[in-house]
């Protein structure tokens, strides 16, 4: 069997990558920056391209060499709206012409507001934020073009190459010894994937064939608070510092200069009332979730940011 990771280079596409690697697949790696596919993968048998999704033909030639294509690539919020459904369009295209199988990597914005309950694939999907409405439409462009693909639905990630995410914020202050600071109300309840975990399980549907077309929750091992979570880490680390909430004003404040943070305003509401996804389905239909302890998902995670 032969895979194609796009976006290989983050968070859940490096794991996607090493899981396939585990499992004896032939891969091939593309991502942007040639740089960051070296160091990640150059002492593995993994084919590494330097490629622009948005190229259509590089796309497409890239392609034409897998059975399986795993749609991992994120984008900065400030380019979801235009580039988006574009990325999309490109890929849809592109395994289209091949007849080749997709695997999207989603998040749990298209669910909408936390329904009060666990949140089933069978949940209507009713997104209130722009981005939420983004990736409902995103999904629709997969379901209704007719190529073979599933879905897979993560809450967020933490683990190894995975930066740019909440708790990583939190854990390079930590790391560094500096003041560090947690989004969110500490004393909520809230859900995380370690991300080689996540890999595990989308690989174990891509490798079960279960291409109907059909959304699947990844959820993480189970909910832990802010407080907890630093409390966990303080015992790792040794770091001593208290650690200080980022409220949603603050993050407001900072989107009068910054872009990026401007557009995290109106995700902020899953820091206040999360939504916790129901992984039954999958275990009813594939088997147990890989589910690694909070604790050794962050040893590990530390470790990986000390090297």
């Amino acid at each position: 069997m032969k895979a194609l990771v796009l976006g290989a280079t983050g968070g859940m596409g490096s794991a996607i990558v090493y899981e396939l690697l585990e499992r004896g697949v032939e891969i091939t790696a593309f991502a942007r920056n040639l740089e960051k596919l070296n160091r990640m993968f150059k002492n593995h048998p993994v084919r590494l391209v330097q490629g622009d999704v948005f190229n259509q033909e590089q796309l497409s030639h890239t392609v034409r060499n897998a059975d399986i294509v795993f749609h991992s690539i994120n984008l900065p919020y400030q380019e979801w709206e235009d580039k988006q459904p574009i990325l999309m369009s490109n890929i849809i295209d592109a395994v289209k012409k091949t007849g080749t199988k997709l695997v999207i990597v989603d998040n749990i914005y298209a669910y909408g507001r936390n329904p009060g309950t666990l949140v089933t694939e069978t949940i209507r999907k009713d997104p209130h934020t722009k981005k939420g409405k983004i990736r409902l439409k995103l999904n629709s462009m997969a379901k209704d073009s007719g190529v073979s693909m599933l879905i897979a639905h993560f809450p967020d990630f933490y683990g190894p190459r995975a930066e740019n995410t909440l708790l990583d914020y939190t854990f390079q202050a930590i790391m560094k010894d500096k003041k560090a600071q947690f989004v969110g109300d500490q004393t909520v309840p809230r859900e995380y994937i370690y991300t080689p975990d996540g890999a595990k399980a989308v690989c174990e549907l891509a490798m079960q064939d279960r291409f109907e077309g059909g959304h699947w929750n990844i959820p993480g091992t189970s909910t832990i608070t802010g407080k907890e979570i630093i409390e966990l880490v303080k015992e790792l680390t040794g770091y001593e510092k208290r650690v200080s909430t980022v409220s949603k004003n603050m993050i407001r404040l900072l989107g009068l200069f910054d872009p990026g943070m401007k557009e995290m305003v109106e995700m902020f509401h899953l820091n206040e009332d999360p939504v916790v996804l129901d992984g039954r389905k999958y275990e009813i239909e594939i088997g147990p979730i890989p589910r690694t302890p909070y604790k050794e998902g962050f040893r590990k995670t530390l470790g990986s940011m000390n090297q």
